[in-house]
């Protein structure tokens, strides 16, 4: 029985050593909690048997000692006691294996064990007092990941604003003030000093109300601004900020012909774990917050999983839960240094709803897209169609098309990968997106942006089924008409840039050889994250050639990193027929690579004319 207890007890606090790591460092997994919780009360309950067990037989073996120093010389009778000794020598050596104590002498393997395996040392007790204090503050570490930030911090008085979308004549600000003293609210904005424009104060408008029906938020637009020119903006309760106008379409920013944004996708507080640190704070947004100021990056394109309402635990379906895992990020010290002078646009993806959603706008879905609307829709560029969830716009020489890859696909598993009647889009917005791609764009504009939430490439091999690799008869049919942008003649590249895996993968999709496209209009595609959450150990993303006609040949794998963004620059060429394109890559704070697409040649003819003119 002693025996028994002792081996549950080492077993159950390997395993709460191990399942803590994993959740602090790896995954904070919501089926984690529950298992280190068991993990730690089997392991209490097995260790008060093994001590219990190994101080009787310590007071044993102490007795007999005493016994013999009493026995004034005497000496057992050779039978009885030599019987005696000899069937209690299996029983010694069990001890002597479970606690390793012989006659008062303690080893260091005891030490060892003690502290590895959390097993009970009654001699000297410091070990299994340290041995035990460790095992149960991480098990207190996981409550405070799981419980303190949503209890302790819902961010109810939070206070802020920020900046949305801004074109070259408008800019968006949403503000949240939930005082009532502070009202009414006043938004004002003005040139920048040193700007040479007028700097004198003018009104963007007054808000004389506000209710817990947009979660005490609202969200105007500055209209009639001039392009290219930089504006501070400042409300009446005590916040501001600046924004920059783009340039007119086709036209560049910055001295020097170069246009930038940054990319990225899924953020979680406190991740990796530090038990010292805020319980809202984002490590990510701090290495992202020391480039800013040197890209003048036009906005972030943040590519899913703003909030995870399900990691580590989902502690309801309504809608306040989701408002208040918003409030969080919004509430976090990390947030002010990366949204006061840097436009945010977004699109939503699974964590936003439940993980991997597919059940298009079934519950929970109705209450997940409340304040998504309220903080991200509000403040994004227009939508493709009248109150269409994707959106498009034309920004400096490029134009983009925002996907929603949650609201209209269909179950990932009703039907096989390849089959015809599988959408990940629906008909609408699959047609809204075919016509971005075939239509002309304005003088200038170089580039086409595919923006999708989970990867285009299927070669991310774990739980493929959740990105376009699910998807493939659909996917075929976008690869296609991006080939055919590259096949007209008109100088424009398709890029699709991603998230979602806490990964990072450049991949680039070749026409299939002996087709009518030239290499020219190879797509390729960045995807990039997690700004701020965990990555795995595990590699999932691997080529597979001759997987079928369509070849995804890897550029660039770099797995590792909990803080992943991307710099996407665009520059002319001298001469200007050819567009250029710069991605950065930044990994924990260092730029760690980068990589130069040209677009395809501005001539008409066939595949091999223009494969000849690009090199």
């Amino acid at each position: 029985m002693a025996v028994t207890a002792a081996i549950i007890t080492a077993l159950s606090s390997t395993a709460l050593r191990a399942l803590a790591y994993v959740f602090f460092r790896w995954i904070p997994g919501h089926q984690l909690p529950p298992i280190i919780y068991s993990a730690a009360l089997i392991y209490i309950s097995s260790f008060i048997l093994t001590l219990r067990s190994a101080l009787e037989k310590l007071m044993s073996i102490e007795s007999e000692q005493d016994q013999k120093l009493q026995s004034d010389g005497k000496h057992p009778v050779n039978g009885i006691d030599e019987r005696k000794n000899h069937s209690s020598e299996y029983q010694k050596k069990e001890d002597r294996s479970l606690i390793e104590i012989g006659e008062g002498h303690n080893t260091g393997w005891q030490t060892i064990q003690t502290l590895l395996f959390g097993l009970p040392n009654p001699r000297p007790s410091l070990w299994t007092l340290l041995s035990v204090v460790v095992n149960i503050l991480l098990v207190l570490g996981v409550v405070d990941v799981v419980y303190r930030g949503p209890m302790l911090h819902q961010s109810h008085d939070l206070s802020f604003s920020r900046v949305g979308f801004v074109s070259d004549t408008t800019a968006k600000i949403l503000f949240r003030e939930p005082d009532s003293t502070q009202l009414p609210v006043y938004v004002s904005y003005r040139s920048s000093p040193g700007s040479g424009k007028d700097i004198s104060w003018k009104s963007a408008g007054q808000v004389y109300w506000l209710s817990d029906d947009t979660d005490y938020t609202y969200a105007l637009t500055i209209s009639n601004l001039r392009p290219s020119s930089r504006y501070q903006y400042a409300v009446s309760n005590n916040h501001s900020g600046s924004f920059t106008t783009a340039a007119p379409v086709g036209e560049t920013l910055h001295e020097g012909g170069k246009f930038t944004f940054l990319t990225s996708s899924c953020i979680k507080p406190r991740f990796p774990y530090n038990p010292f640190s805020h319980p809202l704070a984002i490590p990510g947004l701090k290495y992202l917050a020391k480039w800013i100021p040197s890209m003048q990056a036009s906005f972030m394109l943040f590519l899913g999983d703003f909030i995870y309402v399900d990691v580590p635990r989902r502690f309801g379906n309504d809608v306040e839960t989701y408002r208040r895992e918003y409030r969080q990020v919004y509430a976090s010290p990390d947030w002010p240094s990366v949204s006061e002078n840097l436009p945010w646009i977004h699109v939503i993806d699974d964590h936003e709803i439940a993980n991997d959603w597919d059940k298009q706008t079934k519950d929970p879905y109705p209450a997940a897209t409340d304040p998504w609307n309220i903080y991200h829709t509000s403040l994004n560029p227009p939508p493709a169609l009248p109150n269409a969830s994707y959106f498009q716009f034309t920004q400096g020489p490029a134009s983009f098309f925002l996907m929603d890859t949650r609201r209209h696909r269909d179950l990932e598993y009703a039907e096989v990968a390849s089959s015809t009647t599988k959408s990940m889009l629906g008909k609408t917005q699959l047609s809204s997106l075919l016509k971005f791609l075939k239509r002309d764009e304005p003088t200038g504009v170089k580039w086409k942006f595919i923006i999708s939430s989970i990867p285009f490439t299927r070669n991310w091999r774990l739980n493929s089924a959740d990105t376009w690799a699910g998807y493939l008869h659909e996917r075929r049919i976008i690869l296609e008409a991006m080939w055919d942008v590259g096949m007209r003649g008109d100088g424009i590249g398709v890029v699709v840039l991603s998230g979602d895996r806490h990964e990072f993968a450049a991949t680039a999709f070749p026409p299939p050889k002996g087709s009518k496209w030239p290499i020219s209009a190879t797509v390729h595609e960045f995807s990039t994250s997690p700004l701020s959450m965990f990555y795995l150990p595990v590699r999932s993303y691997w080529e597979v050639p001759g997987e079928d006609e369509v070849d995804e040949i890897c550029i660039k794998y770099a797995p590792d990193g909990n803080s992943k963004f991307g710099a996407v620059e665009l520059e002319e060429v001298k001469g200007g027929e050819q567009g250029l394109l710069r991605f950065r890559l930044f990994i924990d704070g260092v730029e760690s690579w980068d990589y130069v697409l040209m677009t395809p040649p501005a001539v008409g003819g066939g595949g091999r004319g223009k494969d000849a003119v690009w090199g």
